[in-house]
């Protein structure tokens, strides 16, 4: 008969609260970006906001990196 390996429990458990924690993570680079943003528009008066939309971008991209390297480090 063929044996099957349960799964390891505390693995699970361990991915399941790092994937949680992405979210959070990606929240508060994208904030963290958008405020400096807003606090460079203001700083430099510039009426377009285009601080805001750099550092924005800048920060989903962050985001989207962290998250990447993390999925990487999780053990199925």
């Amino acid at each position: 008969m063929n044996k099957q390996k349960p799964p390891n429990n505390r693995n699970n458990l361990r991915n399941i609260a790092m994937l949680s924690g992405i979210a959070f993570e990606m929240g508060a680079i994208i904030y963290l970006a958008a405020k400096g943003g807003i606090w460079l528009d203001e700083h430099y008066n510039t009426e377009k906001r285009i601080f805001t939309a750099i550092a924005t971008i800048l920060g989903v991209a962050i985001a989207i990196w962290v998250v990447l390297q993390q999925l990487k480090r999780i053990k199925y």
